[in-house]
């Protein structure tokens, strides 16, 4: 896939780049290295300082940034800067808080056998981020803050459609005042992340994408016995309980499936619906689907805009119509448009069976997948019946049936009468196929971390580590 940014409203190619040299990885590899070595000797309290002033930078060029990922990836521009919001949310969040999560935790001395006895959180070092489009912002920062806060430096390999926004933030950290080399975009291709993560300085990686990206780096970070974290997306079940706010629950639902144009890993996307309310349910839901607007996304009235790429818009498309040669049906949407642009419509497809893609296939564009189910057990049963375990929603007011939710569904997070999100504040990452390890959060910090005991003793004659040794 070559380097470039390509407008998805207007698929005209405005910028292209080539990769750099082997050389020039090489080279970047060493300066991030040393500017880790660098960060040792820095304080929380500095570091904080530069992370700070990073979320300034944001807010104060956020219009800018904003149109600039619209123009990479096709989002709306109200959410463009809701992203650039968010983003300088979570810088605040952790140079505020990190001081409190990379605090040394005391342990039970006296148990040990110890004067003193301690937990440590250090930074492992470099780490390469491989990152996708989607929220090209977002997801490159809900690693990158804690990580810099850390101690830690970053390797950025992000999606080659996005370019501009992956060279924005290796200029934002740097400007925010952290040494150079801090945190390093590489512009290559995604042939060259083996020998990057084969590279001796470079201690761990991340990624964010699809199944095989993520089988292909745990494979390779395995040989090499490096620490991963891996989110590769998911089909959020969206479950409706007869006792749920029906309006309420087709309004959060309609929100949820097309968020980011409907390209979201924790965008709702099979909608499991218990048979008392099924109809009620499908008929707002499609009716306020078929009601959003589809269009320019620099436009303030357009609530849907084009797919990141044509070829996604494509597979969209053949998902839908694989489903409906089966023997599927259209509530609303469903057609290809023609014209200039990779846009599709807000769909709903129903009817839907194990034989068809939509049944176990994650939809990343704007197409819901309704089931009508007739107990509690068998909406369970659906939710959980896919490989994947991201998020999850469920919608009911009876308390006995919030609690079953939050145990029985399988994803890394359970949203009840809410739509699944992101905050800083909560640990962030899936289950099964959806990957492993956690973001955001103290979780997040301390995944690239040297959990460290310390054991002190009184140094004196017939003191020793006791009689448990290894």
């Amino acid at each position: 896939m070559p380097i470039a940014t390509t407008n998805p409203a207007t698929g005209q190619v405005l910028k292209t780049y080539g990769a750099i040299s082997d050389e020039q990885v090489d080279e970047a590899i060493e300066r991030t290295d040393l500017a880790h070595r660098q960060l040792l000797d820095t304080t929380i309290e500095q570091r904080g300082r530069w992370l700070t002033a990073a979320a300034e930078l944001l807010e104060a060029e956020g219009d800018d940034i904003a149109r600039l990922m619209t123009t990479e990836m096709g989002k709306t521009l109200a959410a463009a800067k809701a992203e650039v919001t968010k983003c300088a949310s979570a810088c605040r969040f952790y140079a505020h808080h990190a001081a409190e999560f990379l605090a040394d935790v005391p342990a039970d001395a006296a148990a040990v056998s110890a004067n003193r006895a301690f937990v440590r959180y250090q930074p492992i070092g470099p780490v390469l981020a491989v990152m996708p489009w989607n929220f090209p912002l977002w997801q490159v920062m809900r690693f990158a803050a804690p990580a810099l806060m850390a101690g830690n430096t970053g390797l950025l390999k992000h999606a080659s459609n996005v370019p501009q926004t992956a060279l924005l933030l290796e200029d934002l950290f740097r400007r925010a005042g952290f040494p150079e080399g801090a945190f390093t975009t590489l512009l290559v291709g995604s042939e060259a992340v083996e020998r990057i993560l084969r590279d001796r300085r470079v201690r761990a990686a991340t990624l964010t994408g699809s199944e095989p990206a993520g089988r292909s780096i745990a494979q390779i970070a395995g040989r090499e016995l490096k620490k991963t974290v891996l989110e590769l997306g998911g089909s959020d079940p969206f479950v409706v309980m007869p006792s749920a706010d029906v309006e309420l629950a087709a309004e959060v639902a309609t929100t949820a499936r097309c968020q980011n144009n409907g390209q979201s890993c924790i965008a709702a996307k099979r909608f499991i619906v218990h048979a008392d309310i099924y109809d009620a349910f499908a008929e707002a839901f499609a009716h306020r689907m078929s009601a959003l607007r589809v269009g320019d996304p620099t436009d303030e009235g357009t609530d849907v805009g084009p797919l990141a790429t044509e070829r996604g818009r494509d597979e969209v498309d053949a998902q839908v119509r694989d489903a409906v040669d089966k023997g599927a049906t259209v509530l609303c949407g469903g057609e290809k448009p023609d014209g200039a642009g990779w846009f599709y419509p807000p769909t709903v497809v129903t009817d839907l069976d194990p034989g068809m893609r939509m049944w176990t296939e994650e939809v990343f564009g704007p197409v819901a997948g309704l089931y009508q189910v007739s107990s509690y057990a068998e909406a369970i049963e659906v939710a959980n019946g896919t490989a994947f375990g991201l998020g999850s929603n469920a919608w009911t007011r009876d308390p006995e049936e919030q609690e079953r939710f939050a145990t029985d569904l399988a994803a890394g997070a359970v949203f009840i009468n809410g739509m699944t999100t992101s905050y800083p504040e909560l640990p962030f990452g899936g289950v099964k196929n959806s990957g492993y390890g956690r973001e955001l959060s103290a979780q997040g910090m301390h995944e690239f971390c040297n959990v460290k005991t310390v054991w002190i003793g009184e140094g004196t004659a017939g003191a020793g580590a006791g009689a448990h040794a290894e």
